[in-house]
């Protein structure tokens, strides 16, 4: 399966997303493969058994959202010098969404940019995080705050890796999954419902569909300044989350799951979706063993890290809720005592 990224607002930019097994990868020049600790004992040298390069170099660096920081895109700079890599040169990210982004963070830094690959092994990063060019890193004052958008050459994804991956990283691909069917597809929906994922051939088609839901998406909004933003339902929330938790209590897709409820919880407030329809997401997320609550111990703070949000502008906080499971809407007219009343829910 092949779903091919083609950017409207740009002539140069066309790649394939493959869903497939990996191929071999043939490349005239020198390349790096960026994985961290956890991935390289599993999956490092089925990767390097399917590359033909000039010269092929590994960077290895510690896994956890905790490293996702400037200091590791430094370290493997460094190491990209030490290296010799030139302008020519490839680096394929081998792992989850923290090493895709860090990857192509790195790949849009060094001597101004170079070409790199996805080859991700979670169902998070093979569903949303590989697709769409958004790369960077965390700070203190939240996620994904310092970055770039830079297209990949190639995402190659292959189901073979996800066999040794974590029921718990697994489950927080599935949140992701959700999130594309509630956004942009009720039919979508409805067959998640019902999905056994354990069977290859339903996981592949759930796979294929959201990335064939993200590629509309990216294709239509490259830069998130309309559309796109609307990938970041859950995120909103799940993004404070993350940071009251100092990224150690939940994974991403945890944290997005929960923000999903609090989102759709906003959405109910407002009239935009019915109380059933929030329960059969939660029902959705609890079958797939995904947080939906969270103890928020001081709405005031959490109210005030919405404004570090990268949709915020001019002071207006914009939130992505769900019109009904299968559309949308972009709102920044909330008042702060609805969005209050709802947090204190939580």
């Amino acid at each position: 399966m092949i779903v091919p990224i083609h950017l409207e607002n740009t002539t140069t930019v066309k790649y394939d997303v493959v869903i497939d097994a990996l191929p071999k990868l043939t490349f005239n020049r020198k390349v790096a493969i960026i994985t961290n600790t956890t991935v390289a004992p599993l999956h490092l040298e089925t990767l390097k058994s399917k590359i033909d390069a000039d010269e092929l170099f590994v960077v290895t660096i510690e896994d956890g959202e905790s490293f996702k920081n400037l200091a590791t895109i430094e370290q493997i700079l460094n190491e990209l010098f030490e290296h010799k890599l030139d302008r020519k040169s490839l680096l394929i990210a081998l792992g989850g969404g923290v090493i895709g982004d860090m990857t192509g963070f790195t790949a849009s830094l060094y001597q101004r940019g170079i070409g790199f690959v996805q080859v991700p092994t979670t169902l998070l990063a093979q569903v949303d995080a590989s697709v769409g060019g958004k790369t960077g890193v965390n700070n203190p004052y939240g996620k994904n705050l310092i970055g770039a958008f830079y297209q990949p050459e190639a995402v190659y994804i292959d189901t073979e890796f996800l066999k040794t991956l974590p029921s718990r990283e697994f489950a927080a691909g599935i949140a992701e999954i959700v999130k594309m069917a509630v956004m942009f597809d009720k039919a979508y929906f409805d067959f998640l419902m019902e999905a056994d994922f354990s069977q290859k051939e339903v996981l592949e088609k759930a796979i294929e569909r959201s990335v064939e839901l993200k590629a509309e998406v990216v294709n239509l909004d490259e830069k998130e300044s309309g559309i796109r933003a609307v990938l970041n339902y859950g995120h909103t929330f799940g993004h404070v989350i993350e940071n009251e938790t100092k990224y150690t209590q939940y994974v991403h897709g945890e944290a997005v799951a929960i923000g999903i409820m609090m989102a759709n919880a906003l959405a109910v407030e407002l009239g935009m979706m019915h109380q059933e329809e929030m329960d059969l997401v939660e029902q959705f997320l609890i079958k797939h063993n995904l947080p939906t609550t969270y103890e928020i111990k001081d709405v005031d703070a959490f109210y005030d890290k919405f404004f570090l949000d990268k949709k915020a502008a001019n002071n207006k906080l914009k939130f992505i809720l769900p019109q009904n499971i299968g559309g949308h809407e972009m709102r920044d007219d909330i008042s702060e005592s609805t969005l209050k009343k709802v947090l204190k829910a939580f």
